[in-house]
């Protein structure tokens, strides 16, 4: 099972990939689509590399601080939408997003995605949803945030893993 993951990982890195740097996207009109658009422009910062561009964006350190919530309240705030911190006390939280927006059922491009992380109830990860990719009858969403291995990426996530899929509210 390892070598497949290990595989399908390689397999979707190199899907992903062309001429623009990235995934290719099809045409969508809801503007949740914006968010994606925007984010991918980040594509590949490392938190070592692009440190100082990732702090100017973000408002902390990606090296000292797990900086996924970060990241997308960065991408929401470009776009003129409030983020988490409109909602919680503890925006640099993933799970803050549980109290953003709208939750729904059934995802599309450019909704909020919130997974645990850990042992903890407090910690968590968050990023855009991208699409749903099934590998041997288990659906995964692919995810585009921030600290996905340390860098703004594309990752796959098991789906009912998801804590929470949040849009932003009409």
């Amino acid at each position: 099972m390892k070598k497949f993951q290990i595989f399908f990982v390689l397999f979707f890195i190199a899907s992903c990939s062309s001429a623009n740097d990235g995934y290719t996207f099809r045409s969508y009109t809801h503007e949740e689509f914006d968010y994606v658009k925007e984010a991918h422009t980040f594509l590949g910062y490392d938190e070592k590399r692009e440190r100082r561009e990732i702090r100017d964006l973000t408002g902390i350190d990606p090296v000292r601080t797990e900086w996924c919530a970060a990241f997308v309240n960065a991408i929401l705030k470009i776009q003129g939408v409030p983020g988490s911190e409109s909602v919680s006390d503890y925006p640099l939280t993933a799970r803050s997003f549980l109290k953003w927006g709208e939750e729904v059922d059934q995802p599309r491009i450019g909704d909020i995605v919130v997974f645990p992380r850990g042992n903890s109830s407090w910690q968590g990860h968050v990023g855009f949803y991208i699409e749903t990719r099934t590998i041997r009858d288990i659906d995964y969403y692919v995810i585009l945030g921030g600290n996905q291995n340390d860098s703004v990426s594309y990752d796959l996530y098991p789906a009912y893993k998801a804590l929470s899929i949040r849009r932003t509210q009409s």
